[in-house]
C-alpha cells in the first residue's frame, strides 16, 4: 500500500508546484493537502490492517489429568501456578467449564473435531479392553465395555487442517494418544510433531531427559531438564521460525499424567508448606468403589503441579520477547479431572466429587481460560456451561475463519461470552460406557441449565443434580423431581441413538462374591497402603531414588 502512495508522489508534486517556482501554487496548496490526507488515511488503514493480520495466533496448552482445582487462580492454597494465574487474570476464566469425557483420549478427539465421543466413537483411552477381554483385569464388573474407535478418523477436518487451509503454520508437541502410526498429528494437519504418538505417558523415559521419545531427539545438553520444560522450548523455538507467519502452536503437555515426578528441590518445598499448611491424620476416604484422596497434600504431584507452570511462564515469555504477546490468542485447559483415586491418588478435587475417571463434577469439570488480547476490556470470569468441543468454531470465529458447522457440529463458538454477552442455552451430553480404572462406572450424562442427570448403565437408574445449589452432587433429587428427570432421561436417549452411541452389555460370567472381594480389598489393604505412602513421602528423610527420576546431574 506505501508503494502505492510513493508510485503516486510525482504527480501529486508536479500538480503542487509551478514549474517557475519553489512555491506551491493556489492549486497545489489543495492538492498538497488532499495528499497528506489521503496519506494519513493510508497508513492507518495500513496499520489497521496489518494489526489484524498479525493479531491471529494461536497457543493452545492442554494439560493432562489437571484437575478443576489444582491451580491457583482455582482456589488451591497449596498448588503455586503463577504463569497459568497470569492467563487467568487478562482474559475469561470459565468456572463451569468442561471435558468431553472423564478420560483422556475421548476429549483430545473432541478438541480437534468440535465432536462429543458419543458421536466421534473414541469412548475411551485408547488401549483400554473391551467385550471379553476386560475380564483379564480382574476387576469383576456385571457389564462388559463396548468396542470404540482406536484412532482419530482420517474423514473428519480438523482445527489444524482449517488453519493450513487459510494459511496456517501448524505444531504440536507433547501427548497425543490418538491413535498409532498412520494417525499421529502429522497425519491430521500438524506440520511438525514434537513427543506426539500412541503412548498416553512418558512411561519410556520419565519426566526427565533423557525421554526416550521416538517423536522426539534427546539432547546430551538438556540431559536433567524435565519433559515440560524441553517440550515448552520446542514450542518456543517454532514460535521464533514463525514469528512473521500466523500460527498454531499446540502444546499438549504429559504432565500432570502418571508415573508422577519432580525435583528434589520441589518436593522439598511442597513437603515443608503441607507441615506449615497442617498433616491430616485420614487422606483417604472410600468412594464407591475405590479409596479417594481428601486433600491436596502431595509433594511430588505439588512439584510436577509447577514444573508444568514454569514451562508455561517460559512460553509467555517468549511470545513478549518476540512482541506477539498483543497478537496470539492463549488457551488453556485439561483433558479431564485430577486423579484422586486410581493411578497414583495424586490430587484431591473436593468439594466437587470424584475425579478422572468418574462421572461426577470432579471428573468432568475442568480449568478453562482464555485470553484474547483483543478484548482487552471484557476480562472477567463467566458461569455458563461450556466445553472442550467448543474451543474448535471459538478459535475460526475469532480468526474471522468461516465455521465448519458440519464438523464442529457439537460445539458452540463462545466468542458471545468472550465479549460479554450471552448464548443460547443448549444440552451438554457425556457418553462413557467403559468402567474407569479409577472408580467410574458405565453412564451417560445431560447437562441442561442448573440440572445435571445421570444415567447408570449397570441397573438403568438415574440420579438428578440441581448444580448450583448442590456443586457436589450429594443430593440425588431425582424423585422429587420426576417431571424435570423424565425429560432429560429423553433427551439423553434420544441424542445417544441420534449418533449410534455404543452401549456396554451384560457379563454372562459375573459372579457377584468375586466383586465383593476385591471391593474387601480396596477397603482395607489398598487403602491402609495408601496411607502409608501419604505418610512416607512427606517424610523429611524421603527420596524415590538416588538421582530423584534423573532430575540430579552428576557434576
Amino acid at each position: 500500500m506505501f508503494r502505492k502512495i510513493r508510485i503516486c508522489m510525482p504527480d501529486f508534486f508536479n500538480m503542487m508546484f509551478t514549474k517557475k517556482s519553489a512555491i506551491p501554487s493556489q492549486a497545489g496548496w489543495k492538492w498538497y493537502s488532499c495528499f497528506l490526507l489521503l496519506a494519513l488515511l493510508f497508513a492507518c488503514e495500513y496499520d489497521k490492517e496489518e494489526a489484524v493480520a498479525r493479531k491471529n495466533n494461536i497457543l493452545f496448552i492442554l494439560a493432562d489429568d489437571l484437575g478443576y482445582h489444582d491451580l491457583g487462580c482455582m482456589g488451591s492454597k497449596y498448588y503455586e501456578t503463577p504463569n497459568i494465574d497470569q492467563i487467568a487474570k487478562q482474559g475469561t476464566l470459565f468456572t463451569q467449564g468442561y471435558a468431553t469425557c472423564q478420560v483422556c483420549s475421548p476429549s483430545r478427539a473432541s478438541l480437534l473435531s468440535g465432536k462429543f465421543p458419543a458421536r466421534h466413537g473414541i469412548t475411551d483411552w485408547i488401549g483400554a479392553r473391551t467385550g471379553e477381554d476386560w475380564r483379564k483385569n480382574n476387576r469383576y464388573t456385571p457389564m462388559l465395555p463396548p468396542a470404540y474407535k482406536h484412532n482419530l478418523p482420517h474423514d473428519y477436518i480438523t482445527l489444524p487442517e482449517v488453519l493450513k487451509e487459510n494459511g496456517y503454520a501448524t505444531f504440536f508437541a507433547g501427548k497425543w494418544h490418538l491413535g498409532s502410526e498412520g494417525s499421529y498429528p502429522e497425519d491430521h494437519g500438524f506440520d511438525v510433531n514434537q513427543g506426539g504418538y500412541e503412548r498416553g505417558g512418558p512411561y519410556t523415559g520419565g519426566y526427565f531427559s533423557p525421554f526416550n521419545n521416538p517423536k522426539m531427539e534427546d539432547k546430551v545438553e538438556e540431559q536433567g531438564m524435565s519433559l515440560s520444560m524441553k517440550l515448552a522450548k520446542e514450542t518456543s523455538a517454532f514460535i521464533k521460525d514463525n514469528r512473521d507467519h500466523p500460527f498454531l502452536a499446540y502444546l499438549a503437555f504429559y504432565a500432570v499424567h502418571a508415573p508422577i515426578q519432580t525435583t528434589e528441590t520441589k518436593w522439598s518445598k511442597y513437603r515443608a508448606k503441607s507441615e506449615r499448611q497442617g498433616i491430616a491424620d485420614i487422606g483417604f476416604e472410600m468412594e464407591r468403589i475405590l479409596p479417594i484422596r481428601l486433600y491436596q497434600d502431595n509433594p511430588v504431584y505439588a512439584g510436577l503441579v509447577e514444573e508444568m507452570d514454569d514451562a508455561v511462564g517460559y512460553l509467555l515469555k517468549t511470545l513478549k520477547e518476540l512482541h506477539l504477546d498483543d497478537e496470539t490468542i492463549v488457551i488453556f485447559t485439561s483433558d479431564n479431572g485430577g486423579v484422586a483415586s486410581g493411578d497414583d491418588f495424586a490430587t484431591s478435587n473436593a468439594p466437587l466429587r470424584g475425579g478422572k475417571g468418574y462421572q461426577w463434577e470432579g471428573g468432568l469439570r475442568v480449568p478453562l481460560l482464555v485470553y484474547v488480547p483483543w478484548l482487552d476490556g471484557h476480562r472477567q470470569s463467566n458461569d455458563i456451561p461450556v466445553t472442550g468441543a467448543d474451543l474448535y468454531p471459538t478459535i475460526l470465529e475469532l480468526l474471522d475463519i468461516p465455521l465448519r458447522p458440519d464438523e464442529h457440529i457439537d460445539g458452540t463458538s463462545l466468542l458471545p461470552l468472550l465479549e460479554g454477552n450471552l448464548i443460547k442455552a443448549r444440552p451438554l451430553y457425556w457418553h462413557y460406557p467403559h468402567y474407569g480404572n479409577q472408580g467410574g462406572e458405565p453412564s451417560s450424562v445431560i447437562r441442561l441449565g442448573d440440572w445435571k442427570l445421570i444415567h447408570y448403565f449397570e441397573d438403568d437408574r438415574d440420579e438428578l443434580y440441581h448444580i448450583p445449589s448442590d456443586p457436589t452432587e450429594q443430593h440425588d433429587v431425582a424423585q422429587a423431581h420426576q417431571e424435570i428427570a423424565t425429560e432429560l432421561s429423553q433427551q439423553l436417549h434420544q441424542y445417544l441413538t441420534d449418533v449410534d452411541a455404543k452401549y456396554p452389555f451384560e457379563d454372562t460370567r459375573f459372579k457377584a462374591d468375586s466383586l465383593q472381594q476385591k471391593i474387601f480389598y480396596y477397603q482395607n489393604d489398598l487403602r491402609i497402603s495408601l496411607e502409608k505412602q501419604r505418610i512416607e513421602i512427606l517424610d523429611t528423610n524421603w527420596q524415590p531414588n538416588e538421582d530423584w527420576w534423573g532430575s540430579k546431574i552428576e557434576e
